[in-house]
């Protein structure tokens, strides 16, 4: 629910009809001998596993690299910001279950379990199984550990300009089974240095230029992170699975710049940002059986400590007194849950009802300050920058799922959330809110090539606490008055999934895709003057996606593969200032992610290219509105070896053809519906980007 300032995861699987170990990924292990020809590929489709042997070319460290490289399949986050736990999200389970926990993704998950303790990997589509909120494409990874095996990885980094190099990102981990008891945890640290310069232009609408700028912005960051799972089965079909994580995020910081225009001092600019962080995660499930039927219990609890601080220092070269300011901020955020989840089949058909709990609390605590005549930073006043904000919530649901053909599979769940949200201080409020929520999904397999399915959902958003209390940004000069009449954004969701196999040639996936969303929180007027986020009555948003993987081996190139996801998307909502209708802030407008990579037939040795392009809509705030994109975006290359003395050693070039950092904001006054002032053009050189990648086991 925070993040604000950041730069840039129940229960069980139906197993599959057939095992199928596609032969599109199998290779024979590299040696002095040429290894077997491979027979043409298979692509997955509902009711499709991997086995071990099928990944054998990529030489796996662990379970990540196993399901990044299933055709056409691309691993999705279980989202970090719903309400408590709910119902599924993602597209991964592990051993036919959720994970159970929010602020450790799938991918940490995956990337704990070796490559040697997976059995096999099952594609099918979500509306099959029992584990409500599923849909499409899902990924069950089943294991069957045995012993303890351990990984690592170490990646330094260096930057061709004036960035010191990354030698602190790596990770180790271990995972296996004692006995009854499965257990994996990994220590990991994602760490970050980074940085651009280059010139900025302001000029005036018919093109004058007003003010010169040239800005020099580092960024260091380190986010060490520990984390662990254990998972015991009991003799008598009870599980218990717990779960905990814990770290820190270290970030500093800092653009300098120099600024000249015509009537104006030389100014020298001096922006520093700080956060030290720490969040803990602990959480567990029980499942049990009652006769016939399943029990699970389930229950969680974080916190989350973010105290962040801005400073701005502006001098100049006459006598014009030094500005200063400064925006601190220290939040506190808890969220606590209980859920209890009750199974039973009748007949044909599968049934789960659902109780749950939450409390999320944040404590805010802001403040802004200013340079006085001594040039000492003193308090100044910003209403509403301290408070509390608390939603105590309760939901349940019913689902019920059955086949309604061999090849038609129903999915249906009805709710009803019950929500109370306050917050402490003068503008402080206390609602209540009752909303209906659920879903009707279907998944069809018409052919033996063609899996299709289709999902209708009613759901209900969850709010930034942040939102609720006054903010400020002192490098961008903007201020959040904050909002106590904030109320959460519901919406109706549509989508439809087909995907293909193309045999020998691969696999492709289309998604189309809609949302009517009631109450969207957008910038709206606080008063006279002010501003903050707040609610709108409406907005839509529709758009495709593309997924797939083409494999090069009827073509003649053996071993070769491209990857494709491309994503285009519209918005719209009524804007709160022109009365016009408008994209909605800073969403996706579209993106093509390509990945080819070739694994040499009968050597050790991998190439490959990559390509992002990633372009969002607007930002849009009361009095301006600005835009942040990469043109045309970074190409990268990478050459792999999988066995230097057992290790797999990897190195990459990305950025070659030095694709900038690039920003745009136009300001209006009052308004936007009125005079346009003037335009910041910014476009910042970051180079080329060269990272080592260093992976074996322990």
């Amino acid at each position: 629910m925070m993040g604000r300032f950041c730069l840039w995861k129940v229960a069980a699987c139906a197993s599959v009809a057939a095992i199928v170990a596609p032969p599109a990924l199998a290779q024979a292990p590299t040696g002095d001998a040429p290894p077997p020809e491979a027979p043409p590929a298979a692509a997955p489709s509902a009711g499709t596993s991997y086995a071990p042997a099928d990944f054998a070319r990529f030489a796996p460290r662990n379970a990540f690299d196993m399901l990044s490289n299933v055709p056409g399949f691309v691993i999705q986050e279980s989202d970090t910001e719903r309400r408590g736990l709910g119902q599924a999200t993602g597209n991964v389970l592990i051993n036919g279950e959720r994970f159970s926990g929010k602020d450790t993704d799938i991918s940490t998950e995956l990337r704990r379990i070796s490559a040697a303790n997976v059995q096999r990997i099952d594609i099918v589509d979500g509306a099959t199984l029992n584990v409500p909120g599923l849909t499409g494409q899902v990924a069950n990874v089943v294991t069957a550990a045995t012993g303890l095996t351990g990984n690592f990885v170490y990646s330094p980094q260096i930057r061709a300009k004036r960035t010191p190099a990354r030698l602190t990102n790596g990770e180790v981990s271990v995972s296996g089974a004692i006995g009854r008891t499965e257990l994996s945890a990994s220590f990991r640290n994602d760490a970050f240095r980074n940085g651009n310069a280059g010139p900025e232009r302001v000029f005036t609408p018919d093109g004058t230029i007003i003010d010169r700028r040239e800005e020099e912005l580092t960024v260091f960051g380190d986010q060490p992170r520990l984390s662990a799972t254990l998972r015991h089965s009991f003799e008598n079909g009870s599980i218990l699975n717990l779960n905990g994580a814990g770290g820190i995020f270290h970030q500093d910081v800092q653009e300098l710049g120099t600024r000249v225009g015509p009537g104006q001092p030389d100014r020298f600019r001096d922006v520093t940002e700080r956060t030290r962080r720490y969040n803990y995660e602990f959480g567990g499930d029980y499942e049990f059986g009652i006769g016939s039927d399943r029990l699970k219990l389930i229950g969680l609890h974080r916190f989350d400590h973010y105290p962040f601080l801005q400073t701005l220092i502006q001098s100049y070269a006459d006598d014009t007194p030094t500005l200063g300011q400064r925006y601190s901020q220290i939040l506190d955020e808890t969220e606590t849950i209980a859920r209890a989840e009750y199974r039973w089949r009748e007949g044909a058909a599968d049934w789960l009802f659902s109780l749950e709990g939450a409390l999320n609390k944040l404590d805010a605590e802001n403040g802004l300050e200013t340079y006085d005549a001594n040039n000492v930073f003193v308090p100044v006043p910003f209403p509403n920058a301290t408070g509390t904000v608390e939603e105590k919530r309760a939901e349940s649901t019913l689902t019920y799922g059955r086949p309604l053909a061999d090849n038609l599979t129903l999915q249906a769940s009805l709710g009803l959330e019950y929500s109370r949200l306050t917050q402490s201080g003068p503008s402080g409020l206390d609602r209540s809110f009752y909303r209906p929520k659920g879903f009707v999904a279907l998944a069809w397999k018409p052919s033996p090539d063609l899996d299709v399915s289709a999902r209708l959902a009613r759901e209900v958003g969850q709010l930034n606490f942040l939102d609720f209390v006054a903010s400020a940004n002192v490098s961008g000069g903007t201020v959040n008055n904050g909002n106590a009449n904030l109320v959460p954004p519901q919406s109706w969701d549509a989508q439809i999934e087909a995907t293909r196999n193309l045999g020998p040639w691969g696999t492709v996936k289309g998604r189309l895709y809609g949302q009517l969303i009631s109450d969207i929180v957008d910038v709206v007027p606080i008063g006279e003057t002010g501003q903050a986020p707040g609610n709108l009555d409406s907005a839509t948003i529709y758009g495709i996606e593309l997924t797939s993987t083409f494999n090069f081996d009827p073509m003649g190139l053996k071993g070769a593969k491209l990857d494709l996801v491309a994503q285009f998307q519209e918005s719209s909502l009524k804007d709160p200032v022109a009365l016009v209708y408008r994209a909605i802030n800073e969403r996706v407008k579209r993106r093509l992610l390509l990945n080819f990579r070739h694994d040499i037939p009968a050597s050790d040795w991998a190439y490959g290219a990559s390509f992002d392009h990633y372009r969002q809509t607007r930002g849009y705030r009361l009095d301006q509105d600005f835009l942040a994109y990469n043109r045309p975006g970074p190409v990268g290359v990478y050459v792999e070896h999988k066995d230097v003395m057992g290790l797999t050693v990897r190195g990459s070039v990305d950025n070659i053809f030095g694709t900038n950092e690039s920003f745009e904001r136009t300001f209006y006054a009052p308004r936007r519906d009125g005079e346009k002032l003037f335009t910041e053009a910014r476009d910042r050189y970051y180079g080329p980007v060269f990272t080592l990648s260093v992976s074996g086991r322990i």
